[in-house]
């Protein structure tokens, strides 16, 4: 168990602590911890590369943390009508997507590599500040309506482009891998 590790697991527990704040309509205090969430992400990583002390379950648990913040905040935000439906929809699907191909492949006998792509990296980064500004807007910290209807968009597009370049990634890979079989 690595230092960066015990940041991810934290930062894992806070998950719940957010959605409570959120549904309380504690929006201060949600945009705060989720500050404290989304930079432990980081220093979690920077340790962990700095001093050696990367690991094969940090490697899992960081992201299982990130979708679990973000699928987690986007759907109660979508219930309380700060996401629009379309876009929860959306990142959610993306998500189960990526989860559903990859427990597909290890069935199947071909499992993928888990590595993350570079739009799948700006996407969870866009994702993460959209959720941060919705968060800095409900808690009055700056007006940012117009950022959150760009943002939202941007979101969107990220997300959309992000599965199909992971969906074609997998079809190349269980293409080639059915190839080898044969």
């Amino acid at each position: 168990m690595t230092i960066p590790n015990i940041i991810t697991i934290a930062r894992l527990f806070l998950v719940p602590l957010i959605v409570w704040l959120l549904v309380d309509g504690r929006f201060m205090s949600a945009f705060w911890i989720f500050l404290a969430a989304g930079l432990s992400d980081a220093v979690d990583g920077i340790i962990a590369r700095k001093f050696n002390m990367q690991s094969e379950l940090g490697a899992h648990l960081d992201p299982l943390a990130d979708k679990a913040l973000l699928v987690s905040i986007y759907v109660t935000m979508g219930f309380m009508l700060e996401i629009p439906a379309w876009i929860v929809i959306a990142v959610v699907s993306r998500d189960f997507l990526i989860i559903g191909a990859v427990i597909l492949s290890w069935v199947m006998g071909q499992p993928v590599e888990m590595k993350p792509l570079v739009i799948s990296k700006a996407n969870t980064t866009f994702q993460i500040i959209f959720a941060g500004i919705i968060l800095a807007d409900l808690a009055g910290v700056a007006e940012l309506s117009t950022e959150r209807m760009i943002l939202g968009y941007i979101v969107a597009t990220l997300t959309l482009l992000s599965a199909g370049a992971y969906l074609l990634s997998w079809l190349t890979h269980m293409g080639q891998s059915d190839s080898t079989l044969n």
